[in-house]
């Protein structure tokens, strides 16, 4: 299936065993872990994960998120959209009044659907009961734990950014500032919190006391979101969309979500040369880059909530369309079609697996790092800024408009071969996400790459300017090669830019289980 071979720089190697989850905060995979000792199962580990990194990465995601999920149960692959809708006050009159979408404040928080996955998920697929799978995450808010490093160098950046919230200061800024690497931080209103969603089994959350708390701040500072939002909120159980490529088939959440993008980048590299160039060469990257450019061009422009989508998704994926946009690339230029994406941003993601078979790729984001500095009174709820998915171009299928869900960067994913499960995984980071779906993709079931060293690999990240970020690791002259084809190459980039992987592979009866040495987190497994 693959090589054992480490040709990169690592800090970490593979975990292998009957049991896995693979996260980006140590705490929060050991969290999930602990549920299979317990007697849960894969579903259980993924969400008390899910739940504890709200507590001990709150700079990626929050009880505020939205949150997306494909569940392989032993015999067939499920997806969950677990994104909420915007306010249905809001319109494109309202938002007149903005040249470009605001990153902040109220006009950027749609309903957030995250609670509403965990219930979904645990009900239909959980074994332990739904109260038991938060209770390391209110151990770590109530005793506090201390913050790992690569999260306490966000918070600091975060900093600047939100401390004009007086209520978010007063929560994730409790000595006036953030918490440095290894210093301890609680919160006892986050732990409160937690337990009554625990106990209400999320009804607090949508219809009860935590709702009217949310309600209620929102109209003392200017939100249009009412009780009615939150009342309507669930989460969807959907049909994953897929794309074949060599043997294999990857699975994705259909549109709102990104996730179609790596489908087509991969859809119009079936129809190149791309078998023929060697892994990380400039005739490989060079067919990379200018496939995600098309598939960016096309996303960008058709996908939204699928009731407001002018065209069928499955419409992108057809064999014929996607040969045709591979005859396009020319292999001695680099070309840049009229296109955007949305900026990058936080999110977390995790994934497990348990000796009966269950595997479980799940996602869970904020947005942009604390999202939209709205917190909500004497809770530890940090409320996303998923509203700036929206457009604001009149006529596009994603412009804001009430009751709606925004075009979503979070993205889960699986790969099957002849129906039988392969590999749950992801990687976290804006748009960076469906870029790195297809590079792990290529270096997994392309150059048998094993799911550590295709981790540890250098990556190249397509900005909406065109530019082409790279990490260290190339070959200098593969770089100059690229940039004399017209790319825009920038070797100094930002921290975070190439994103965070987990991957497990199910592999001779156990899983192969890797965790991104760019994030805090690791894999664990028994």
């Amino acid at each position: 299936m693959f090589t054992w071979d480490f040709p990169y720089p690592s800090q970490r190697m593979p975990v292998i065993a009957e049991n896995v989850v693979a996260t980006s905060q140590p705490l929060a995979a050991q969290a999930g872990l602990r549920m299979i000792l317990k007697g849960g199962n894969a579903v259980d580990a993924a969400l008390a994960a899910a739940i504890t990194l709200t507590v001990v990465e709150p700079t990626s995601n929050g009880i505020g998120s939205d949150a997306f999920a494909l569940i392989w149960d032993g015999g067939q692959l499920y997806g969950l959209n677990g994104s909420g809708h915007s306010p249905a006050a809001w319109s494109p009159e309202y938002f007149a009044k903005y040249q470009e979408y605001p990153l902040v404040g109220w006009d950027t928080v749609t309903v957030p659907g995250a609670v509403s996955a965990w219930r979904a998920l645990s009900e239909r697929f959980g074994r332990l009961p739904f109260a038991d799978l938060f209770d390391p995450a209110i151990f770590y808010a109530e005793q506090g734990y201390g913050v790992s490093p690569i999260t306490a160098r966000s918070w600091q950046l975060a900093q600047q950014k939100y401390q004009k919230f007086p209520e978010f200061a007063k929560i994730f800024l409790p000595a006036g500032r953030a918490p440095h690497a290894g210093e301890r931080f609680r919160c006892a209103a986050m732990a409160r919190t937690l337990q009554e969603i625990a106990e209400t089994n999320a009804e607090s959350f949508y219809r009860g006391r935590l709702a009217e708390a949310i309600v209620h701040h929102a109209q003392a500072t200017g939100g249009l979101l009412i009780f009615e939002d939150l009342a309507q909120q669930q989460a969807d159980w959907v049909t994953p969309i897929s794309h074949n490529f060599l043997e294999y088939t990857l699975h994705e959440i259909p549109p709102n979500g990104q996730g179609i993008a790596a489908l087509m980048m991969l859809g119009i590299l079936s129809h190149t040369n791309i078998a023929d160039y060697a892994v990380d060469s400039a005739d490989s990257l060079h067919v990379q880059i200018e496939a995600m450019k098309l598939a960016f061009a096309d996303v960008h422009h058709h996908v939204a909530d699928p009731a407001w989508m002018h065209i069928d998704a499955h419409a992108l994926l057809e064999p014929e369309y996607l040969r045709q946009r591979a005859k396009s690339i020319d292999m001695r230029h680099a070309h840049f079609p009229k296109y955007g994406m949305p900026q990058d941003k936080d999110t977390v993601y995790l994934t497990a697996a348990d000796a009966s078979g269950m595997m479980v790729s799940y996602i869970q984001s904020n947005y942009m790092g604390f999202g939209s500095g709205i917190v909500i009174p004497n809770t530890g709820i940090s409320l996303q800024n998923r509203g700036c998915g929206f457009s604001l171009e009149p006529g596009h299928p994603n412009q804001v408009a009430g009751g709606k869900r925004p075009y979503h960067t979070i993205i889960p994913s699986f790969v099957t071969r002849d129906r039988q499960p392969v590999m749950s995984f992801g990687v976290m980071g804006g748009h960076m996400q469906p870029q790195g779906h297809a590079q792990m993709m290529l270096r997994i079931f392309k150059e048998h790459q094993n799911p550590q060293a295709a981790n540890d690999a250098p990556r190249w990240h397509l900005f909406q300017n065109f530019q082409v970020g790279v990490e260290p690791g190339f070959d200098p002259d593969v770089l100059n090669e690229l940039a004399a084809r017209g790319h825009k190459i920038v070797t100094e980039c930002a921290e975070g830019l190439f994103g965070g992987a987990q991957l497990i592979y199910k592999h001779n009866n156990v899983y192969v289980a890797a965790s991104d040495p760019r994030k805090d987190g690791q894999a664990v497994g028994f």
